[in-house]
């Protein structure tokens, strides 16, 4: 293929994929797309040729298993019109070539294969086209019936394309009996297609480029999901590519004394974990951050796993805190998660355009329980996490991530992972027995960006604010136990009964 044109790159039509590939494949040249059936494999073949249309680009995809009925109608489930687009299925020649298979003194298989090349060779020529999509290989590989006679084939295929301006996809089921790495290394380049089914929910997708000659693409594994339309791709987050100029200024709560506690409030673009039982207040205390960010004309964005949309209206409006009017000025957006429909490195890909395109300076992940049961893997959610902070922080978004421990009380209360070493700041929740009643405290426990309060003060939701914080406690015992009780002057407490609209 001509070398005067090495810069040029064939974009894909699917905007993931293109980031991962540095803006496209590098054009007039000849990939291999592997993947097991049902990965996406004729989805990305077709929005190739589809993208390649768009530009003024001719397209042909060479069907050697499927009918054209078959994969019009896999356009049509799209909402997509091939016209422009060649399409030539090898049924088109089957039966003629039946026939002069009888008469021949060479095997039937070979006279196939070589007249199907023959005619598939003479249509490419006759159509011109730029953009070329053969699937699928598995059928030249049983046509060709010996390894050397299909090595043989793929390496005609690519000399073919050999000085014609056209950049070539082999679409590859990987239903050889062996990986077949010789392939891979006649190619010029190596997407890898996969496809696994969770325990509960619906099946995961990725990609990996294995190898682009000539291009670094973005490397690791990338999630990708069929949707209506096509493909969707979502690049693994590299924080080392993102801008880390802001302004660094402080997060207040509107709660002086909430203020007080951590030294003035959260600073921008760190990241801040709320954790304590369920109902101690979690979601409510980073609602206020929320709510007084939107007051000051920001936007905030909140992601929940855990509640239903409705029931946080319904709470909200008992706390006092006006979240309808925050969501009718436009500057907070509520979007319920399902991790079972939704894996992680499409939430991953929604909390980065939250902050990238709504310009969104504070981010609210309630809770990291759900975000751990979208990944299984302790080691992958870590570390995908730390990349998703660090981005968000070189941005100066500040981040909330609540997490709820198991238990309610006494030592068995742990958290089902460890993350606090990836935030800036840790506040911790817990229940206290004073006065024959059960209180929450709120305690600072870690502030890298500055000093905080070490104390341990009371802490209860309600309106106006939402939320209030007493004066530090004295005589206050067993914080650490996850049991604590107070055995101080009872004046020292919050005065109130407990009141409607009380939640973590």
């Amino acid at each position: 293929m001509p070398r005067d044109n090495d810069d040029a790159k064939a974009a894909t039509g699917i905007a993931g994929l293109d980031d991962v590939l540095r803006g496209g494949l590098p054009a007039n040249r000849v990939y291999l797309i592997q993947g097991d059936p049902g990965s996406g494999k004729t989805t990305l073949g077709l929005q190739f040729l589809l993208e390649g249309r768009r530009i003024g680009e001719t397209g042909m995809y060479v069907s050697l298993s499927e009918t054209r009925e078959e994969i019009t109608g896999v356009a049509r489930s799209h909402g997509w019109s091939l016209d422009g687009i060649r399409l030539f299925e090898m049924q088109e020649v089957a039966p003629q070539l039946s026939e002069e298979a009888e008469n021949t003194l060479f095997e039937p298989s070979e006279v196939e294969l070589r007249e199907i090349m023959q005619r598939l060779l003479s249509e490419i020529e006759q159509s011109k086209a730029t953009r070329v999509v053969f699937d699928s290989l598995s059928e030249l590989r049983l046509l060709a019936q010996h390894p050397l006679r299909y090595r043989r084939q793929i390496l005609m295929l690519k000399q073919f394309f050999v000085g014609r301006q056209c950049t070539v996809l082999f679409l590859d089921d990987r239903t050889a009996p062996e990986d077949d790495r010789q392939l891979q290394s006649i190619a010029h380049g190596v997407l890898l297609l996969e496809q696994h089914a969770s325990d509960y929910g619906n099946e995961r997708r990725r990609l990996r480029a294995v190898k682009v000659r000539g291009l670094q693409p973005r490397g690791g594994y990338h999630e990708l999901t069929i949707v209506k339309g096509g493909l969707r791709v979502f690049p693994r987050l590299v924080a080392s590519e993102q801008p880390t100029k802001f302004d660094r200024t402080i997060l207040p709560s509107g709660v002086p004394e909430l203020d007080a506690l951590l030294g003035g409030g959260v600073d921008r673009g760190t990241a801040t974990l709320i954790i304590g039982p369920a109902g101690a207040g979690k979601s409510t205390l980073a609602l206020r951050y929320g709510l007084s960010a939107v007051e000051r004309g920001e936007h905030v964005s909140l992601f929940a796993f855990d509640e239903r949309i409705q029931t946080l209206h319904l709470r909200a409006r008992g706390l006092g805190l006006d979240l309808e009017g925050a969501i009718a000025s436009g500057r907070l957006f509520i979007k319920q998660i399902d991790p079972a429909e939704m894996g992680p490195g499409e939430f991953v890909a929604s909390v980065n355009d939250a902050a990238l395109q709504d310009k969104t300076r504070v981010i609210i992940i309630d809770s990291l329980n759900g975000y751990l049961n979208a990944m299984p893997e302790e080691r992958a959610l870590a570390l995908q996490l730390h990349e998703l902070l660090t981005v968000l922080g070189q941005r100066g978004v500040s981040t909330f991530l609540l997490m709820a421990q198991h238990g309610i009380l006494g030592p068995a209360m742990v958290s089902p992972i460890d993350v606090s070493y990836l935030a800036d700041t840790v506040v911790m929740l817990r229940y206290f027995e004073a006065d024959g009643a059960i209180r929450k405290a709120i305690s600072v426990v870690k502030k890298r960006s500055g000093v905080h309060e070490e104390t341990i003060r009371e802490y209860r939701m309600g309106p106006p604010n939402g939320v209030s914080v007493g004066k530090p406690l004295s005589g206050f015992r067993g914080v650490l136990t996850g049991v604590p009780s107070y055995v101080g002057d009872a004046q020292a407490l919050v005065p109130g009964k407990t009141r409607p609209g009380e939640k973590g």
